[in-house]
C-alpha cells in the first residue's frame, strides 16, 4: 500500500528484500493513531446518520413530493445503490490520487450533496442529489476501515474494529432523534441541513491529520469489468423498483432491463475470469472464509437497514405515531447497537462463531417479534424491539469483518474490503426494494379480497356487535371503513416483509458453521 511504501522508504532502516512490517502503524506514536481514528470515526459515521435520518423523513418528504410509497423509497434505494455501485472503484481512487486526498475530497463532496438533498424542490431532483450522494460518499467507509487497519499494529485491531463500529452508531442514535425534532419544528429539509457544518469540520479535522501519501498509479481502472458490473446492478435495481408498478414481465421496459443485466452480467464474469488484471478479482472467491463472508455481509446488508425504512411509512401513515416518536424509535436501535459493540469485545475472546450464530439469532427472533405485531402497537414495544436488532447489528459486525478478513493476505485487503462494502449495500438495496414490492402487492390484494365481505348480503355485517360504530348507509361511513381496511391491508404487507427478513436471519446461522476456526490474517 501507498503508505506503508513512502514509511518504509522514509524510516531507511528496512532492506529492500526485507518482508514487510506486520502493520504500517507500529511506525505511528500513540496520539497520532488516536488522531487518525477520531478524525476518521467523524468522517465514515456521517453516511449511517444521513441514511438513518433520511429513513425517519420519507413519509414528510412522501407528502412535499406528492409521491407514492414505492416512489419514495427511490430516495433511500437508489442512495445504496449508487454507494454499491461507486465503492469498488475505491482502490483505484486511492491509487490514482491518494488515501488522504480520496477520503477528504469524498467527505467534501458528501457534504455538499446533502446540502443539496435538502434543498430539492422535487422528487426527481431528490433521488438525483441522492444518488450523488451515495456515489460520491461511497469511498469513505471501505478507506475509513482501510486506513485503520493499517494505523494501528495487529495486535489492536480488534479492539480498533469493535471502537470504530461503536463510534459509527453514535450518528444513529443523535441523528434520528434530532432529525425527527427539526422535521416537527421546521421541515424535514433542516434534517440534512444539520449535518452540513459537520461535515465541514470533519474535512478540515481530515486534512490536517491523516498522513500524506503519494498516489502509486499502479491501478488502471478496468472500465470493461467497471461499467458491466455497475449495468448489471443498476439494472437488476431497476427490475426491482419498478417491477411492481409496471406489472413485471408484461411491461416491456421490465423484459428489456432484465435482458441487459443478464447479458452485462455474462459479460462481467467472462471478462473477470479471463483478463489479466480484472476490475474485480473473483479468485479471491477461493477462500473459503472470504466467501462465506461475503455471503453473510449480503445478508448482513439485507438486514441492516430494512426495518428502518419500513417502520416509518407503517407507524406515521397507518399507526398515527408524530415523526419525534418514529425517530426515538429507530435511535433506540443505535443505543442496542452500542451496547452490541461493547459485547463484541468480550465475545470476540471466543470463537468468532459464537458471536455470529448469536447475533443472527437475535435478527431472527427480532424478525419474529415484528410479524406478531399489530397497528395498536405500543411505543415501548418497538423501542425494544428495535433495541434488540441494534444489539445483534453490533455483535455481529466485528466478528464478521475479523473472520471475512483473517485468511486475505495484505495486498489484497483494499480490493477485499471494496467488494465487501459492495455487496453489503446490494443486498440493503435489493432486499428493500424486494420488500417495499411485497408490500405494495399484499396491500391491493388483500384490499381487494376484504372488500368483497363488506356487501348487503354478508349477513355477519347485520350484528349490531359485530359492526360496532361502523356506518354502512353514508358515503363518508363507507369511505372511513375503507380506510380501515387499507389500513389492515397495509399491516398484512408488512407482515409478509417482515416475514422474509425473518427467514433471511435464520437462514444465515448454518452458513456460520462453515466458517473455519482459523483466523490469523496472513502478510
Amino acid at each position: 500500500m501507498s503508505s506503508s511504501a513512502s514509511n518504509t522508504a522514509t524510516a531507511g532502516s528496512v532492506p529492500a528484500t526485507a518482508a514487510p512490517p506486520a502493520s504500517p502503524g507500529e511506525s505511528y506514536s500513540l496520539s497520532r493513531r488516536v488522531l487518525i481514528l477520531v478524525t476518521v470515526v467523524l468522517g465514515s459515521t456521517l453516511y449511517a446518520t444521513t441514511l438513518l435520518i433520511a429513513s425517519t423523513l420519507l413519509p414528510q418528504m412522501q407528502g412535499t413530493m406528492s409521491a407514492t410509497q414505492d416512489e419514495i423509497a427511490w430516495a433511500m434505494t437508489f442512495n445504496i445503490l449508487a454507494t454499491a455501485v461507486a465503492t469498488p472503484m475505491t482502490g483505484w481512487l486511492a491509487a490514482r490520487f491518494g488515501r488522504r486526498q480520496t477520503m477528504t475530497w469524498s467527505v467534501f463532496l458528501f457534504t455538499l450533496t446533502t446540502f443539496m438533498c435538502g434543498a430539492a424542490d422535487s422528487l426527481e431532483a431528490l433521488v438525483f442529489w441522492r444518488v450523488l450522494q451515495g456515489a460520491l460518499g461511497a469511498p469513505v467507509i471501505p478507506l475509513s476501515q482501510t486506513i485503520l487497519l493499517d494505523s494501528f499494529p495487529k495486535r489492536q485491531q480488534g479492539l480498533v474494529t469493535s471502537i470504530f463500529g461503536m463510534a459509527v452508531v453514535i450518528g444513529p442514535v443523535i441523528g434520528p432523534t434530532l432529525g425527527g425534532l427539526l422535521s416537527e419544528l421546521y421541515s424535514w429539509r433542516w434534517a440534512f441541513y444539520m449535518i452540513v457544518p459537520v461535515g465541514f469540520v470533519s474535512f478540515a479535522g481530515l486534512r490536517l491529520t491523516l498522513p500524506h501519501d503519494k498516489p502509486t498509479g499502479r491501478t488502471a481502472l478496468d472500465w470493461t469489468g467497471f461499467l458491466s458490473l455497475s449495468v448489471t446492478i443498476a439494472c437488476i435495481q431497476l427490475v426491482l423498483s419498478r417491477g411492481q408498478r409496471l406489472d413485471w414481465y408484461d411491461s416491456g421496459e421490465i423484459i428489456a432491463e432484465t435482458f441487459i443485466a443478464v447479458l452485462a452480467f455474462w459479460i462481467f464474469l467472462a471478462h473477470s475470469l479471463t483478463a489479466r488484471r480484472p476490475f474485480l478479482n473473483l479468485r479471491l472467491l477461493l477462500d473459503r472464509n472470504y466467501a462465506l463472508g461475503l455471503v453473510l455481509v449480503l445478508i448482513y446488508g439485507m438486514l441492516n437497514f430494512t426495518p428502518m425504512v419500513l417502520l416509518p411509512p407503517l407507524l406515521q401513515q397507518h399507526a398515527g405515531f408524530p415523526d419525534l416518536l418514529i425517530g426515538e424509535i429507530v435511535a433506540a436501535r443505535g443505543g442496542g447497537a452500542t451496547l452490541g459493540f461493547f459485547l463484541a469485545i468480550f465475545v470476540g475472546r471466543m470463537d468468532p462463531r459464537v458471536g455470529l450464530i448469536g447475533g443472527f439469532s437475535l435478527q431472527a427472533i427480532s424478525g419474529f417479534w415484528l410479524m406478531g405485531l399489530d397497528l395498536n402497537v405500543g411505543t415501548g414495544t418497538l423501542m425494544a424491539n428495535s433495541f434488540v436488532q441494534g444489539i445483534a447489528i453490533g455483535v455481529i459486525w466485528v466478528p464478521l469483518t475479523l473472520v471475512t478478513f483473517s485468511t486475505i493476505g495484505a495486498a489484497n485487503l483494499a480490493e477485499g474490503t471494496a467488494v465487501y462494502h459492495l455487496l453489503r449495500n446490494i443486498g440493503s438495496s435489493f432486499f428493500i426494494s424486494i420488500c417495499v414490492a411485497e408490500i405494495v402487492r399484499a396491500t391491493g390484494a388483500n384490499y381487494g379480497r376484504m372488500v368483497e365481505l363488506v356487501n348487503p348480503y354478508n349477513k355477519a355485517l347485520a350484528l349490531p356487535w359485530v359492526t360496532g360504530g361502523w356506518d354502512f348507509d353514508t358515503v363518508q361511513g363507507l369511505a372511513r371503513l375503507s380506510k380501515e381496511i387499507n389500513r389492515q391491508a397495509a399491516m398484512l404487507g408488512y407482515i409478509n416483509a417482515f416475514g422474509f427478513y425473518t427467514l433471511c436471519s435464520a437462514l444465515a446461522v448454518p452458513l456460520v458453521l462453515l466458517i473455519g476456526r482459523r483466523v490469523v490474517r496472513t502478510a
